[in-house]
């Protein structure tokens, strides 16, 4: 999933972008709205919000966001804790609310969650004919047989999943490609692509030419 932090205590953001990138995430890290702004017009699949932030609320933001329709999935990470605070986070438009301190491999469950809703499934196993995708665990089979993806690979299998149905724009997963390294090749995108066709079956992931590709559960 690529998903964006927006949180301005250094160690924490580094800490937090490098255990979801080993889990295999791709993080755009923001320390001040400001910068969350300069990716307006991004994709990503759930934000995770501090509240204070040196230039604004988070909170504020995200209402700003829900009210330009950005129905993106939401976690706010912050230290208030008190009844009043998570009932004002959640009715403003958070999925999840998320007390600090807490445990990275926590977030990374709740991020885990995010993906299984998005995915439809609640847990989080995606059946596309003989391909069986496993949302939670980052894992596929074709025919009951494991098959290992590269990183990128499941990037963009896990991207296409969670959408299944909908025609994907080829710009939108060059982006999740490219939050990996920003000096990938032009063709990176569909070199991924045809060896995730030759590892689970030509037949997975559909070209519609001119718009992305698509994937459709059987």
């Amino acid at each position: 999933m690529r998903l964006l932090l927006l949180e301005d205590d250094v160690l924490l953001g580094e800490g937090l972008r490098d255990f979801l990138r080993a889990e295999g995430h791709v993080v755009d890290w923001c320390c001040t709205i400001a910068q969350a702004q300069g990716l307006r017009g991004e994709v990503f699949d759930a934000l995770l919000l501090d509240w204070q932030l040196p230039d604004g609320s988070g909170l504020d933001w995200l209402k700003s966001q829900r009210a330009r329709g950005d129905s993106t999935p939401a976690l706010m990470l912050t230290a208030r804790d008190l009844l009043h605070d998570r009932l004002d986070g959640l009715d403003s438009g958070a999925d999840d609310y998320l007390v600090k301190p807490f445990a990275p491999e926590e977030l990374a469950a709740r991020v885990r969650a995010v993906g299984r809703r998005l995915g439809g499934s609640a847990t989080g196993l995606a059946e596309f004919g003989a391909v069986q995708i496993h949302l939670g665990a980052k894992s596929c089979c074709r025919d009951g047989q494991r098959i290992e993806l590269t990183a990128r690979e499941w990037a963009v299998l896990e991207a296409l999943a969670i959408r299944a149905g909908r025609i994907v724009p080829k710009t939108e997963l060059e982006q999740i490609v490219l939050g990996f390294d920003s000096e990938v090749a032009s063709n990176a995108l569909e070199v991924h692509v045809s060896s995730i066709r030759r590892k689970l079956g030509r037949e997975l992931i559909e070209t519609v030419r001119g718009l992305g590709y698509r994937m459709d559960k059987a």
